[in-house]
């Protein structure tokens, strides 16, 4: 059995300082990095995606460009492709970082499967490639992209846990739902979410 780490969006647009900060976003970074340092060997491929929206237009309605963003559906502007929030925050450790995955990209996109990587591949068949079964997931944000990536894993037929104390909300009133949902599709919770004030 292989397993594939696979890390959301833990990008400088999403944690503290950034246009969609996410609280608790550093402390992700850190934690995944000391997970890598400690656990790589558990995993024979470590993936990472990353938003990477146009600058021109709304990105398919999911930019609030004219109104306030609702923070369901409709955001405001953030990871602008080749801008530094867009970039990878720097304490994630990427040396171990295999897959680059990109999402966005001019339409709404919230899971990691749904974009590309560097070389156009869908995240679904590179894991299929090298034998991948099981899939743990972590990063930002838990009751949006996390939980949409895990849900579309568990689809493309592997075995998934999200790490919740790797993970941090947007709206952390939200996780418990979020993580009860997750549950009852067969996606295994690890850990308690960490909720900073």
């Amino acid at each position: 059995m292989t397993s594939a780490l696979l890390i959301i969006d833990v990008q400088n647009d999403f944690t503290e300082g950034g246009a969609l900060e996410v609280k608790g976003g550093a402390a992700v970074a850190r934690g995944i990095s000391a997970l890598l340092e400690r656990d790589a060997h558990r995993y024979g491929v470590v993936a990472a995606s990353r938003d990477w929206h146009n600058a021109e237009g709304d990105n398919g309605g999911h930019f609030a460009l004219d109104e306030e963003p609702d923070y369901m559906d409709t955001w405001p502007v953030h990871c602008v492709a080749g801008t530094p929030g867009a970039e990878y925050h720097p304490e994630l450790d990427l040396s171990r970082v295999r897959v680059h995955v990109r999402k966005g990209q001019g339409l709404p996109a919230y899971s990691a499967f749904e974009g590309t990587t560097d070389d156009g591949r869908m995240l679904a068949a590179v894991f299929r490639d090298v034998g991948v079964t099981r899939v743990d997931v972590v990063g930002i944000a838990t009751d949006h992209c996390v939980r949409e990536s895990a849900f579309d894993a568990k689809r493309a037929g592997f075995d998934v846990r999200v790490r919740a104390n790797l993970t941090a909300a947007v709206n952390p009133a939200r996780v418990g739902e979020t993580l009860r949902a997750l549950e009852v599709a067969g996606i295994e919770i690890e850990g308690e979410p960490s909720t900073p004030a």
